[in-house]
């Protein structure tokens, strides 16, 4: 009787734990909040004013974007099956409008090897280009397009030989065919050198961090009143993408470059009348100047009587001048020769200093039209 009792004791104390749980979970179920099945956004904090550099940035891309295009280069494929060809799509790259006659300006490499090209405007209506003028050896090229007068704005043409490392830029472009994007940054040198496509060097050219990425090229470079400083061109970067330093060319080569190309199709650099031994012929030479190879007949180097290398019977070669400065602007090789007579025109006279036989001498001679 007792056995049974503990156990009956036993079988009531358990059944009032468990009921005490049940209601100790009704109760819990009961205090908790249950999700609402239509969430509410979250309130907005309003914005304040735009600082006054915002302003400015805002109000740059506003007024400078639409003088901004977006250039598709097309080459002509043939179809092998059907014979038919084709044009497809080569590269991408930016440019702007430089005059109200719908000339743009951009890289000569955007639309090198390309047979045609297509121009998209900031309203992003698309134009057939025809080709106006290159200068390779500026890494510079002019296209055409025939548009409505109402959708030409020409970029606000600056100067560059006043700029300062650390004023403010701005790139506009259409990186990796992204439309109408910009970037900031500061000036972060001058005076750089690259090389053109044409292997020649291109001086005085600005170096900025302001992000310059494939698509970029041709593009124009602003400083803070949304004028033209440079024409985006490279960048240097073992990826290819962008890390921190671009290269543009500054804008008093492309204000003296652009109409030369819209005049003439190309730059016509004078000539001195000799054939220069190219610098990789005596790179192994303890030779500094440019060595006269030839004098053309009938120059004005022949009449300045300047002379070139000359064979003895015996088959042995011997030097005539060297050119050691042009105009005391010194000459190593022939590219300096190059960069000496840029800009300057026929029947310019310059001074030039020749080394002969170890003797020096000064030489004063015009300059001859461009060489055929």
């Amino acid at each position: 009787m007792a056995s049974y009792q503990s156990k009956s004791t036993y079988s009531v104390f358990l059944s009032l734990l468990l009921l005490v749980l049940f209601i100790v979970t009704i109760n819990q179920c009961e205090s908790t909040e249950v999700p609402s099945s239509n969430p509410q956004p979250r309130s907005i904090v309003e914005r304040g004013d735009f600082s006054s550099e915002e302003q400015a940035t805002i109000h740059l891309f506003q007024s400078t974007s639409p003088s901004v295009v977006f250039i598709t280069t097309l080459a002509v494929r043939r179809d092998w099956f059907s014979l038919n060809t084709q044009e497809i799509p080569k590269g991408t790259g930016s440019g702007f409008i430089w005059d109200r006659d719908g000339h743009i300006v951009t890289n000569f490499h955007v639309i090198q090897g390309s047979n045609a090209a297509k121009i998209t405007l900031y309203d992003h209506t698309t134009w057939d280009a025809t080709l106006v003028g290159v200068a390779p050896q500026e890494d510079l090229a002019v296209l055409k397009i025939n548009i409505p007068q109402d959708k030409i704005q020409p970029i606000p043409i600056g100067r560059s030989n006043d700029l300062q490392v650390g004023q403010k830029t701005f790139a506009i472009g259409n990186p990796f065919g992204l439309d109408q994007t910009l970037t900031t940054g500061v000036v972060s040198a001058l005076g750089r050198e690259i090389e053109s496509v044409a292997k020649v060097p291109i001086r005085n050219v600005i170096q900025t961090d302001a992000a310059i990425n494939p698509g970029n090229s041709g593009g124009p470079l602003l400083d803070s009143s949304g004028r033209l400083i440079g024409v985006n061109t490279a960048i240097y970067s073992p990826s290819g993408a962008y890390a921190g330093i671009g290269f543009a060319i500054p804008v008093d080569t492309v204000n003296w470059v652009v109409p030369e190309l819209i005049a003439k199709g190309k730059i016509e650099q004078p000539s001195l009348g000799v054939e220069i031994l190219p610098s990789r012929v005596i790179e192994n030479v303890d030779i500094e100047g440019a060595v006269i190879l030839r004098v053309i007949p009938g120059s004005s180097a022949e009449r300045a009587r300047l002379k070139g290398m000359t064979r003895d019977s015996f088959g042995r070669l011997h030097l005539g001048d060297v050119i050691v400065t042009i105009e005391n602007q010194t000459i190593r090789n022939s590219t300096d020769v190059i960069l000496a007579l840029k800009r300057r025109k026929p029947g310019e006279k310059v001074t030039l200093e020749v080394f002969r036989n170890n003797k020096k001498r000064e030489v004063e001679m015009k300059l001859d039209p461009p060489l055929s």
